[in-house]
């Protein structure tokens, strides 16, 4: 009888579940599309060589292509019967390659009333893609176009379909926390992984040959400190806690008031990063009547992120903050309103990393 292992791994040829899971909450109705989260982890985790193209923490334009581009049409995951699904490796001209710009040519090569300020590909060639090339593009036609910010990060699956596509076993779950992780010194490169994995989450390093992503900030949650992303966020709208803390947010707003939702839960990873899917405004026709019977992001779309239980959140939403408006007491809006910063949004990870 073999004992239980501090990875994850499968154990008796079941995947073993962690004793405790990280996860966090985005509140979609408070992101600003500001990207303070993406440059905050940028600034952390991937400036060393062969990461310039990495963005681990992302904020896409929806409707949108994404990060990388199309990847909701690539595959991975698992299907209803446990499966895998069929799947691509997404290119490097998919996820958008890192920019040069001709400063030498416009500042100090005499050119300057000449051409302009513009970017290159690693190929010395004008980009056609790049992480959200379609940036507040959105969808609809007038009037009721319309947009929503979605952040993605690593989901640090339940049952993650890179860990098991892995030939090398380079990838582990902790058992502490649910963290999905990959040894650096065991991986080859092979980019199963990257096959695998629904969300597209995971890149590439071509120097060091190896596979890279989110790591949930790791190092700063074991000393309490919040992921870099949450902690930076001016909108607030990163919960990060367990989900089997009671009196945590994670808990209250995926099982309590179950108004978070996992992405594609079809792609059957059961991911650990949930969404409070964005309100909308009221459609309106060409001579600016409002509809009150229709949003303007329409709700089949949400769906189809979300899931089918996306009207009964807004219902739910909708009514929380009717009463919160007339000054009644409503527990779910005093969770995202987050009254008090960090205590309310990461109670275990208030710890100041300038204190350290």
């Amino acid at each position: 009888m073999s004992e239980k292992t501090t990875t994850g791994r499968e154990i008796d040829g079941a995947l073993q579940k962690p004793q405790r899971q990280l996860a966090m909450v985005f509140d979609l109705n408070k992101c600003l599309g500001c990207h303070t989260c993406s440059i905050s982890c940028k600034r952390q985790w991937t400036r060393d060589e062969g990461m310039d193209n990495q963005w681990w923490a992302v904020v896409n334009t929806m409707p949108g292509k994404g990060t990388p581009k199309n990847w909701e049409g690539m595959g991975g995951g698992w299907d209803e019967k446990g499966n895998p699904r069929p799947s691509k490796i997404p290119t490097r001209d998919e996820f958008g390659d890192a920019w040069k710009f001709n400063k030498e040519e416009v500042f100090y090569g005499g050119k300057g009333k000449t051409t302009y300020l513009k970017p290159v590909n690693a190929k010395g060639e004008d980009p056609e893609w790049g992480p959200n090339w379609d940036e507040d593009e959105g969808g609809g036609e007038y009037p009721n176009s319309h947009f929503f910010y979605l952040p993605r990060i690593c989901n640090h699956c339940t049952h993650p379909a890179c860990l098991e596509a892995c030939p090398r076993g380079a990838i582990y779950k902790r058992d502490e926390d649910g963290v999905v992780l990959i040894n650096d010194k065991q991986c080859k490169g092979f980019r199963f992984c990257m096959e695998a994995c629904p969300y597209k989450r995971i890149y590439y390093n071509h120097v060091r040959d190896v596979g890279q992503k989110c790591i949930f900030c790791f190092p700063r949650v074991e000393k309490g400190v919040a992921p870099a992303c949450a902690r930076q966020c001016p909108g607030r709208l990163r919960f990060v806690g367990y989900l089997d803390d009671e009196n945590g947010p994670i808990h209250k707003l995926v099982h309590k008031f179950k108004v978070a939702l996992p992405l594609h839960q079809e792609y059957g990873t059961q991911p650990n990063v949930y969404y409070v899917p964005p309100l909308s405004p009221p459609a309106v026709d060409m001579n600016g009547k409002v509809d009150t019977s229709k949003p303007r992001i329409p709700t089949e779309y949400l769906e189809g992120l979300f899931g089918p239980r996306v009207k009964e959140v807004l219902a739910v939403l909708e009514v929380e903050k009717e009463k919160k408006a007339k000054g009644l007491p409503s527990e779910l809006m005093d969770t995202l309103i987050v009254y008090k910063w960090p205590e309310d949004i990461f109670p275990d990870f208030v710890q100041d990393p300038a204190n350290l």
